[in-house]
């Protein structure tokens, strides 16, 4: 990202501090994410899969793929793909919808549960070591209500 020159008023434009707050902030997530990917905490799992995981572990019941496909980054063709996989190696269950023959519903087996939680754990303390070594408490809570606000998720 590179630096930008003030206009004759001395502000950006709204549009070009859009736009950069945007670069800055896929630039923030591109650095963390490299930085987690590369940290030995996986369990041998993807972090495309561990995000089904843990979509799944936060849900209050099972989910249905295109319900799952909201928490995760990944086109539906993709996830049911990858939901295929994890369902063959035991740690997610899918089962008949009852309100709706068409479609499954999607849940974590034991096996799943306790992988998401050992991975968890480790890529949680990685986090919290990375973000709470750049941002203080007050920005933390700024930048996690800016970003649900922008979400449309806006904390009440």
């Amino acid at each position: 990202m590179t630096t930008t020159p003030a206009t004759a008023s001395g502000t950006r434009s709204k549009t070009r501090l859009a736009n950069e707050t945007w670069e800055a902030t896929m630039l923030a997530h591109a650095v963390l994410m490299r930085r987690f990917s590369e940290q030995d905490v996986w369990a041998g799992l993807s972090m495309r899969e561990y995000d089904v995981l843990y979509t799944l572990a936060k849900a209050d019941a099972p989910l249905r793929l295109r319900d799952l496909g909201e928490g995760v980054l990944l086109s539906q063709p993709a996830l049911s793909r990858l939901v295929d996989r994890l369902v063959q190696r035991g740690l997610v269950f899918r089962c008949a919808n009852p309100d709706d023959a068409r479609a499954h519903q999607l849940s974590l087996t034991e096996e799943g549960v306790a992988l998401q939680r050992q991975v968890g754990r480790a890529h949680g303390a990685a986090v919290a070591e990375a973000v709470t070594a750049t941002l203080t408490e007050d920005e933390m809570r700024l930048l996690e209500s800016l970003s649900l606000k922008l979400a449309g998720k806006e904390q009440s």
